[in-house]
């Protein structure tokens, strides 16, 4: 896996003082698919690697992940921040993710030594991109009770992103999804890009999108 590159991110030369500034990764996928439990299954993971990092989220006129995690107790509330799009908050990510470069060079400027910055999109379809002059590497999160026909419908979501996660495996059985077939499916449809089955409400598969995160963009072995 290798990361996208764009003017956000600079590796210095050993001689050049200029700082790294922090790599920057999206989060997408509809509502209710689980990106908000994603990211706080994600906190401790990353804190445990000592990776400094902060967060940010887009919805249309709400701030209400950035207070859901502001107040998880998970990190510190001054390192997430929100945009609010006054329009679908995925034109905020694809079209003109000016908002959201402002709210990221915010963190940056507060936080001296932040390595990494996550956008959490709003959600409501299969068709979210992330503008790579936003992100360097993105995830697609999907889950199981949306149905096992999401990864057949072949959405730009599904197929564009870096890593696609397919959330809540522990719903199969009752919500009458074949998780094999369903990650099956999901695989043909991308070739080699990866897919990882989590449950974010137990924390399963966490620690596997947390090292897909370190090789990208962090560039840890």
């Amino acid at each position: 896996m290798t990361a996208h590159t764009h003017s956000h991110t600079h590796l210095p030369a050993a001689s050049d003082p200029a700082p790294v500034t922090a790599a920057r990764i999206g989060i997408g996928g509809p509502v209710g698919s689980g990106k908000t439990a994603l990211i706080e299954r994600l906190i401790p993971v990353l804190q445990a690697r000592g990776i400094d990092f902060a967060v940010v989220t887009n919805d249309l006129v709400t701030k209400e992940d950035a207070e859901r995690l502001r107040r998880s107790g998970l990190i510190d509330p001054a390192r997430v921040e929100a945009v609010e799009a006054g329009a679908c908050p995925h034109t905020v990510i694809r079209e003109d993710p000016t908002l959201n470069i402002a709210a990221g060079d915010d963190l940056e400027a507060r936080f001296p030594g932040l390595q990494l910055i996550v956008f959490e999109s709003g959600g409501d379809n299969l068709a979210s991109t992330f503008s790579l002059d936003l992100v360097d590497w993105w995830i697609f999160v999907i889950d199981v009770a949306g149905g096992d026909d999401i990864p057949r419908k072949r959405g730009p979501g599904v197929l564009r992103c870096d890593l696609l996660v397919v959330n809540k495996t522990d719903l199969a059985p009752h919500v009458g999804v074949d998780l094999d077939g369903m990650l099956a499916e999901a695989r043909r449809a991308r070739g080699e890009k990866p897919v990882i089955a989590t449950n974010a409400r137990t924390g399963a598969g966490v620690e596997a999108v947390a090292d897909a995160i370190a090789r990208a963009v962090l560039f840890a072995p």
